[in-house]
């Protein structure tokens, strides 16, 4: 595929200034250093300078402070804020040491984007003015313009090189000219004026064409793109996931302001029951009863732009959030008899594919993407993507209904780890295919942006014609300090590489090996199985494994690790600094070939249900000294030992009257004859003589990650008694 020239991008006028509206990013892979540098360094400037160019259409220092939008920062954080994220993502890196003003740099670098409708934000802010603002703005550009000629790189550029932070910056500013022309929309029009370039606006208008639907063929469809992909992505575009597609009708056109009429005009929004139990609050706090930027005049809509008030122009797409699109399909599926939803991303994907070119190797945008026709959405049917659809790429982005979530192999990139993660929700849904103002990344056929359902972009709807979808499973970060630490306890590599210290389940589990011969292996049970990480090992050397834990919050993590494979969590790096981990089932060495022998359950150890027995082996891990009466568990544990079965018992006898009564303890006081009284001496009590002791105690130590560099070591002794 032929790379055109990155000097042939389009010129337009920004305010009398010369300045390129550039199409094309630059490729990771191609060129010396030397041109790379000079390539970068021109995309930075032509960047910055047409995102300073957007503030220009406002009409005076007042509309900077003005909140178009109740849930969203006023423009004058905007302006500042893509300058603040260069500064504080190069010292992030250790690659500068250097400020310009940290009070700027702190009140403009977290924005609300990811607010939902109804958690309002009422704070005051003492906002610089525009003036100090593009004073910062000015510095920034000297500092990243002299970082990107002296830094040293190498090529290919990759996420760990220098420049890597730089492109960051860079697409994340083009983020930011797309979602600031929204907010500019919303502001009182008075507040706007005309602009040389971002008044050029489409003026073509007339009837919405008819739409129908075009049949789409299914297959095999792979998602995610490898590290050695030339083009700059975010973290969440990298992995891999294969799905099968079956076979869909698609809309030929998106839903054009005609369609969407025909929807209102039927009293779609006020028909509650074609809405989403989502959707329904939302119409109950936005009232509203047309999409956002209609005008109603009489008995005729007018279309508010970004800077105008203009005729509808009913056979451009409608512009609608997905709770509205949500709401047509299951309108339209009444229409249709047939049943009607959005694309998911693998559908998606299906249509895109057809076409085998992408920004930025293409000559021409096979559609109003890019900035590379008018600066705003144009005719639906203007655009002829492939074989009979229309505007698979550009105009509108396209509402899918995937909840956004990692690929398999999912990485966080350690200088902007909150990217995606915050949105592994289950309340951001994907949407593709950009839009007439999408460039950088965000025009490329990877992007991955997903917001939350009541958001307002440049957004529309293609529907399908195809089968249900199974309610989405959501695979979000455990963000429970308690849970993480556990997750992080049982499966973590961090303790084991800090301080070297076994893995301690898979150590117990070990030593419970090593007295299982000639015993049956039919069922154990892991009781305080916590995390689950010792059922896994026990379902290696039994048929059957019940886990079971008092906390439904802890067993949740093994579930998820069953169901899916995947277990994410946020534990501390140091002070509120985090740190994003993922654990997969596939890397622990033969978990998922027995995860279906394991059951994980709720239970009390110390009032235990009759069905949980006949058990040819009991773990109890770390149990006794956190229970409310450790020794009507062990009488009660006793009767659900099969004969020649074991009980295992590990514990580092920690007791305490938060968790234990103190005439509950086993051990660990002076008796009345003042001798020392052990633990191991107490639990040999209840179990005499229906148990003996096989061996000698095991010590075992284990180590609990609090922080980075803090860590709390233990040591547990581990016991193997028979049932005579």
């Amino acid at each position: 595929m032929a790379v055109k020239n990155q000097s042939n991008s389009k010129v337009k006028t920004l305010d009398g200034n010369s300045a390129r509206v550039v199409t094309q990013m630059p490729l990771l892979d191609s060129g010396g250093v030397e041109e790379k540098r000079q390539e970068i360094l021109d995309y930075f400037h032509d960047s910055f300078t047409l995102y300073e160019s957007l503030f220009e259409c406002l009409v005076s220092d007042e509309a900077f402070y003005r909140r178009a939008n109740r849930l969203r920062q006023p423009l004058i954080f905007y302006y500042g804020h893509t300058a603040v994220f260069y500064i504080n993502k190069l010292n992030v890196a250790n690659l500068i040491n250097e400020r310009i003003d940290p009070k700027i740099e702190s009140m403009l670098a977290v924005g609300v984007d990811e607010m939902s409708w109804d958690d309002l934000n009422d704070d005051n802010y003492d906002w610089p003015t525009p003036a100090e603002v593009k004073a910062h703005r000015d510095r920034t550009r000297e500092i990243v313009d002299r970082f990107i000629r002296e830094c040293d790189f190498t090529m290919p550029i990759d996420w760990n090189s220098p420049m890597w932070i730089v492109l960051m910056g860079i697409e994340h500013e083009r983020i930011h000219l797309e979602t600031s022309s929204i907010l500019m929309r919303e502001l009182p029009i008075e507040m706007v004026k005309p602009h040389p370039v971002w008044g050029n606006i489409c003026r073509e208008q007339g009837v919405a064409p008819e739409n129908e639907l075009v049949s789409v063929a299914g297959g095999q469809v792979e998602l995610g793109k490898s590290h050695k992909n030339p083009i700059y992505g975010w973290d969440n575009e990298y992995g891999y996931n294969a799905e099968t597609v079956e076979p869909f009708k698609a809309s030929k056109y998106l839903v054009s302001n005609g369609e969407m009429l025909e929807f209102i005009e039927a009293g779609g929004y006020q028909e509650l029951s074609l809405w989403t139990e989502e959707g329904r609050g939302w119409l109950e706090f936005s009232n509203a009863e047309h999409p956002v930027y209609w005008i109603k005049d009489g008995d005729s809509y007018q279309l508010r732009t970004m800077l105008e008030v203009i005729d509808m122009p009913w056979n451009w797409p409608a512009e609608i959030n997905y709770l509205e699109a949500k709401a047509f399909c299951n309108w339209k599926s009444e229409q249709l008899g047939t049943h009607v939803r959005m694309p998911t991303e693998a559908e998606w994907q299906t249509m895109r594919n057809a076409l085998d070119t992408d920004q930025p190797f293409w000559d021409a945008a096979p559609g109003n993407i890019n900035l590379e026709h008018e600066f705003s959405p144009c005719p639906v049917n203007r655009h002829e993507f492939h074989d009979g659809i229309y505007d698979l790429i550009g105009n509108v982005w396209q509402w899918t209904e995937t909840p956004i979530d990692g690929y398999n192999g999912f990485e966080v990139h350690p200088t902007y780890d909150d990217f995606s993660t915050p949105t592994f929700d289950g309340k951001h849904n994907l949407f593709k295919g950009g839009c007439w103002i999408s460039t950088g990344n965000y025009a490329i056929k990877d992007a991955r942006y997903a917001f939350r359902r009541h958001f307002f972009q440049y957004s529309g709807l293609r529907y399908i014609e195809a089968n249900p979808l199974p309610e989405p499973e959501v695979n979000v970060y455990e963000t429970d300090q308690m849970v993480a630490k556990y997750i992080e306890f049982h499966y973590g590599d961090t303790p084991v590489e800090s301080i070297d210290v076994p893995n301690f389940q898979v150590a117990c589990i070990n030593e419970v090996a090593q007295h299982l011969d000639g015993r049956r292996t039919g069922k154990a049970l892991d009781i305080g199985c916590a995390a689950g990480r010792s059922a896994f090992e026990l379902a290696k050397l039994f048929d059957h494994v019940d886990a079971l834990d008092f906390s439904v919050r802890l067993i949740e993590a093994p579930s998820n690790l069953q169901k899916s494979g995947i277990q994410r969590y946020v534990t501390t790096d140091e002070g509120d600094l985090n740190l994003y981990r993922e654990i997969n089932l596939a890397d622990f060495d033969g978990y998922d070939a027995v995860k279906d022998k394991i059951a994980f359950m709720q239970g009390d150890a110390c009032n235990l249900v009759d069905k949980f027995g006949s058990y040819d082996l009991v773990f109890a891990g770390n149990l006794i000294d956190r229970l409310y009466d450790p020794e009507k568990f062990l009488n009660l544990i006793k009767d659900r030992v099969n004969e020649n079965g074991l009980l295992v018992l590990a514990s580092p006898y920690t007791w305490s009257e938060e968790y234990t009564p103190r005439d509950k303890w086993l051990g660990g006081f002076k008796a009345p004859t003042g001798e020392s009284y052990t633990t191991l001496e107490g639990i040999d009590r209840v179990l005499s003589p229906q148990f003996k002791l096989l061996g000698h105690p095991v010590d075992l130590p284990f180590v609990f990650r609090e922080t980075s560099r803090k860590f709390q070591y233990d040591v547990s002794q581990l016991t193997v008694w028979e049932k005579l």
